[in-house]
């Protein structure tokens, strides 16, 4: 009951914006604004929606995203986005509305980082689009123009002088950008699990950072078909134990669903409860945050398999019970490929434990 008082008296936050429905791809293209319209209406008729403080945020500057992505590439985009539009990859279209989006998407992790380090509130989650974690510093890529979580993190060091970000990556593709950009800092552990091999071909074991930043890039590169169990374990022996160590004073989460059973473009096997679980497990390791946590949308592209998640994901958010219940099972258990997942699980900590107590 105490954790629900703590809750109604720091709501949450969802971030949203609805022009974030406006940067529209080809006929086709995985990655429509219905993603976001179906995930809204579901919110709306589960009655989450009113115990959320919503915040429509404002454009990033300039100056702020040109801080992580070169002002050459962040004038690449504005310029294809006012000439009518335009692939800046073989995935990733940039529609006369991109521009101003992508800079909406940014603003709506900056909103979330102010509201949760200025005390407004202890959680948020970024329901945006276009997504962000595969742009690096030069170039945007699978989907994403700017990189969202990254500019927010470098953002958060900045203004408000802390030193330990965690950024957790459940999206079943690796974050190859934020990888990138955060690869040789100390001061940002990236821990990322994804489907591999899979789309974009990084985040193998031994890409565990350089110079300063050795250590605090850790990949969990899963099998197909790991599922619930799996994703459990992997908090349980490699995330918790290493985030208590590091002792965040942030956390973020690059809150990927397409690692669904239902999604066609991975195939991880998770379940809205393994979303539910992993979003209750981060909030738990948030401890010496302080309980901040901005999750920020990602993948996830099957709508109902998607809406349900981020219902599950943002039910945890509003109020964290003392009566969970019972966890739930892995309902596709006899599918998964529990000795591999474990076998990679093994092969993480052998490789992570000249960094960490694990």
């Amino acid at each position: 009951m105490a954790n629900e008082v703590v809750a109604k008296r720091n709501p949450a936050l969802l971030i949203y914006h609805p022009f974030y429905l406006e940067h529209s791809n080809p006929q086709g293209h995985p990655e429509q604004s219905r993603r976001l319209s179906a995930s809204y209406e579901l919110l709306k008729k589960e009655s989450l929606l009113s115990k959320l403080r919503k915040i429509a945020p404002s454009e990033a500057a300039e100056e702020i995203i040109c801080g992580v992505h070169s002002g050459q590439y962040v004038k690449q985009v504005k310029e294809i986005a006012e000439s009518g539009g335009g692939y800046i990859d073989a995935d990733t279209f940039v529609s006369p509305a991109s521009y101003r989006a992508a800079r909406l998407a940014v603003g709506g992790v900056l909103s979330a980082v102010d509201n949760v380090l200025g005390g407004e509130s202890r959680r948020a989650f970024c329901l945006l689009r276009p997504p962000g974690h595969h742009a690096t510093a030069q170039i945007g890529m699978g989907f994403c123009i700017f990189n969202n979580l990254a500019v927010g993190a470098k953002y958060a060091l900045e203004k408000y002088r802390i030193s330990r970000i965690l950024i957790v990556d459940w999206d079943a593709h690796h974050g190859n950008g934020i990888q990138d950009i955060f690869y040789d800092s100390p001061n940002v552990l990236y821990i990322s699990l994804h489907q591999y091999p899979l789309y974009p071909g990084t985040g193998a074991l031994d890409e565990v950072g350089r110079g300063e930043g050795q250590g605090h890039n850790v990949n969990i590169p899963l099998p197909a078909g790991s599922g619930d169990e799996i994703f459990r374990e992997a908090f349980l022996r490699i995330i918790t134990p290493i985030a208590s160590q590091f002792k965040p004073q942030l956390v973020m989460v690059a809150a990927g669903y397409d690692g669904h059973f239902a999604d066609p473009l991975a195939s991880l096997a998770l379940t809205d409860a393994g979303y539910a679980r992993m979003t209750k497990e981060i909030l738990s390791l948030a401890v010496s945050s302080g309980g901040r946590v901005v999750f920020s949308l990602e993948g996830g592209y099957e709508l109902d398999a998607l809406s349900r998640s981020i219902l599950a994901t943002i039910d945890k958010l509003v109020t964290v019970r003392n009566d969970e219940g019972p966890e739930s099972s892995d309902v596709f258990k006899e599918a998964v490929q529990v000795a591999h997942g474990r076998r990679i699980l093994d092969l993480a900590i052998e490789r992570l434990s000249g960094y960490w107590d694990l």
